[in-house]
């Protein structure tokens, strides 16, 4: 219950503890949200039947997680958290473009996470107490959830992994009492009606759907695991638990759409209150409860990396000052979507796409750059996360710029006013097929910046072999 001293200083080895299975917790407490069904739903409406829905989904969930085990490696190597070793390919005036994207990500899943909360909490709420004014529900629900993601975030890491093993625990119980309410509603009822192209595309719908919103985070919750810790071991235990629980609840949304295709599409629109409908009123409290808290341990996470996303700026304030200020501007927002807004979310998750398509460049750059320029997160240089280091390393900056580009090109937008600005590599038949829709730029962004940082450093790698030839 101690609030954490560390900020994105490198963890002192007498610190560190805990085993590579501990991350195996927060990661599955923050994807055991009920828009996992919801997930489910939606690549089944890319043509798939239930078993091609199901390995599509598989596969591009472990796939989007392993970039995230991959990226963990790096913080139990070093120490330091995500945003901070971006440092090292990109500079350290040059790392501000994408840690600005980074803290935009977080605070903007912070707001959207505890609003849904409050939503849904309001919801049903709404059967279990008709006379209560929908307005009072919500702002009740709201400033609990607000409360309770600022308080665990404040705390920090130590808080947060506790916190999220028991949510786990509940969670799975609560879930699975729910499956089994609703089995009679399930099936397997479907065709598929595509072709090879449709289980690509349901493999990187997956992938965005997923891990690739979450690669900016993955250093922050291994970085206090001793240094020695096996590297296979981090990438596996971050894997599995980011997804194995949302593989669970995406299997559901399937089966749901093959045994009820109308409750399964209300459900792939608002989730939370579609399914709740269907249960007998003595589980709508456990399944409140279930809905609230999935939103919530996800918001958790958001705001820890956002405080240390805000410090990797250079803006000089504790970490426990950075949630605050984060929280601050969690419960404006969140205000602004529940009581003000009555069109802001959709274009607001349009701008996410657009800072997934940057992130996911981002983490291709970083996986490049850690395995083959810094010995697999062991070479990480001090001096170049400190702000004596390099200013601007502008082959990482360039190489993110252009796959940025790319990816965009490649993205469909239901706002129409984002729309103008993304899009413009396909023709207009295309961004109304399975293809636009699937968002695959975010994909194609990670595969070129991969690509173009992997041939513009080969003259530095060639030289770091040939200095270890020689030193050897």
């Amino acid at each position: 219950m101690a609030v954490e001293q560390n900020g994105i200083n490198a963890v002192p080895e007498a610190e560190r503890h805990g085993r590579p299975g501990d991350l195996f917790w927060p990661w599955a407490g923050s994807n055991l949200s009920l828009f996992g069904v919801a997930f489910g739903v939606y690549i089944v409406g890319l043509g798939l039947g239930v078993i091609p829905a199901i390995i599509t989904g598989a596969v591009g969930y472990a796939l989007s997680f392993l970039l995230v085990g991959l990226v963990a490696v790096g913080g139990t190597r070093s120490g330091v958290p995500t945003m901070t070793l971006g440092r090292a390919p990109f500079g350290y005036q040059g790392n501000k473009l994408p840690a600005t994207l980074s803290y935009i990500s977080n605070v903007g899943w912070e707001i959207v996470l505890v609003t849904l909360s409050a939503q849904s909490g309001a919801a049903i709420l709404a059967r279990l107490a008709p006379g209560l004014p929908r307005t009072t529900a919500t702002a009740v629900c709201f400033a609990v959830a607000a409360l309770v993601v600022i308080a665990v975030g404040v705390y920090g890491h130590a808080l947060i992994m506790v916190v999220q093993r028991y949510l786990t625990y509940a969670f799975v119980v609560l879930t699975l009492v729910y499956m089994a309410l609703m089995m009679p509603r399930l099936g397997v009822s479907l065709e598929t009606t595509t072709g090879a192209g449709g289980w690509i595309g349901g493999i990187i719908f997956a992938m965005t759907l997923l891990g690739l919103g979450w690669v900016n985070c993955g250093a922050d919750y291994s970085r206090y695991l001793p240094s020695r810790s096996s590297g296979r071991a981090v990438a596996f235990w971050t894997m599995l638990g980011g997804a194995l629980p949302p593989m669970v609840l995406l299997v559901f949304g399937v089966l749901l759409a093959g045994g009820d295709p109308k409750l399964a599409e209300a459900a792939g629109g608002d989730p939370v209150a579609a399914l709740a409908g269907a249960l007998p009123t003595w589980f709508l409290l456990p399944y409140l409860l279930t809905a609230i808290g999935g939103f919530l341990a996800g918001a958790i996470m958001d705001i820890y990396s956002s405080g240390l996303s805000m410090l990797a700026l250079g803006v000089p304030v504790r970490r426990h000052l950075a949630v605050l200020i984060d929280g601050v501007l969690m419960v404006l927002g969140g205000y602004y979507l529940l009581f003000v807004s009555d069109s802001f979310f959709g274009t607001f998750q349009a701008f996410l796409a657009i800072v997934g398509v940057v992130m996911a460049a981002w983490v291709a750059i970083f996986l490049v750059d850690m395995w083959r320029l810094r010995d697999g997160g062991r070479g990480y240089d001090e001096r170049l996360l400190r702000p004596g280091g390099p200013a601007v390393n502008w082959t990482g900056v360039a190489t993110l710029v252009v796959a940025s580009v790319v990816g965009m090109g490649l993205i469909t937008s239901a706002d129409e006013n984002i729309a103008k600005v993304v899009g413009f590599l396909m023709s207009e038949e295309l961004k109304g097929s399975t293809f636009g829709a699937a968002n695959i730029g975010v994909v194609i962004a990670l595969v070129v910046a991969g690509v173009l940082y992997f041939a513009a450093t080969m003259p530095v790698g060639a030289r770091r072999r040939a200095a270890d030839r020689s030193g050897a």
